[in-house]
């Protein structure tokens, strides 16, 4: 399973635009967000399996292995479908969470159009 800790959440946000890839960005702000809002009500991101699974298509999409995937990822844009389908487990996490309506449009605001 794939990981983002503060710092690689931050980079990602900070490696994408919404000139470039919006797509891109709305999944690592989404993320950023849900990490955030996982933080407030548990013991922590890194500890609770339940949001980083729903988070792990989105995290393929924004996390690189290598210098040379970063630099692919930041030149080429996912599609407004992949990024659907990268934010749907998270959608129905934070449904099966009964997170509040308040919560649910801080953690989705950047997919949203």
């Amino acid at each position: 399973m794939r990981y983002m800790n503060d710092h690689d959440l931050d980079e990602a946000v900070s490696r994408f635009t919404r000139s470039t890839t919006p797509n891109r960005l709305a999944l690592a702000l989404m993320v950023r967000n849900l990490a955030d809002w996982t933080n407030s009500n548990s013991d922590g991101w890194a500890y609770w399996v339940k949001p980083l699974r729903a988070a792990q298509r989105a995290m393929e999409h924004i996390a690189g292995g290598t210098w040379a995937e970063e630099e692919a990822q930041e030149a080429n844009d996912i599609t407004d479908a992949a990024m659907a389908a990268a934010a749907r487990p998270v959608k129905a996490f934070l449904t099966r969470q009964h997170a509040t309506p308040d919560a649910r449009e801080r953690i989705l605001r950047s997919i949203q159009n």
